[in-house]
C-alpha cells in the first residue's frame, strides 16, 4: 500500500470517528531535491493532526519500509504519549485508537 493509500484510509476512518484532521500538502513547486512546504516553523512536522475531545495526536504515516527522517524523529519525540509513527500493519491498532470512545474526563469543551 502506498503512503498516499493509507493516509487516504487513516483520514477517512478519523473522520467516521468524529476526529478532525490536518494534512499540509507540499507544494508542487521543487527546490533541489526537496518539495517546498507552506508552513513556518520546524521542519519534520507529522503528516497528520488528528483531534477530538482534548486529545491532540500527531502521526507520521509511512509505508512497511518507510525511514523516518531525525527531524520526523524529533517532532514525535517532542509530542510524546501523542506521537504515532503508523504503518499499514498496525492497521488494527490504529482503528482501535481511531474509534474508541472518548474518556469522559475529556469530553468538556475548553472554557
Amino acid at each position: 500500500m502506498s503512503e498516499y493509500d493509507f493516509q487516504r484510509r487513516v483520514m477517512d476512518c478519523a473522520k467516521l470517528h468524529g476526529w478532525k484532521r490536518l494534512h499540509i500538502r507540499a507544494s508542487p513547486q521543487r527546490f533541489g531535491q526537496s518539495w517546498r512546504v507552506p508552513y513556518e516553523g520546524d521542519s519534520g512536522l507529522p503528516d497528520l493532526i488528528l483531534a477530538r475531545a482534548g486529545m491532540v495526536l500527531l502521526a507520521e504515516l509511512k509505508t512497511a519500509t518507510g525511514k523516518t527522517t531525525p527531524e520526523q524523529q524529533a517532532w514525535l519525540a517532542a509530542a510524546g504519549v501523542n506521537g504515532r509513527l503508523w504503518r499499514p500493519a498496525q492497521w488494527n491498532e490504529i482503528l482501535a485508537e481511531l474509534s474508541a470512545t472518548p474518556r469522559p474526563e475529556t469530553e468538556e469543551t475548553p472554557k
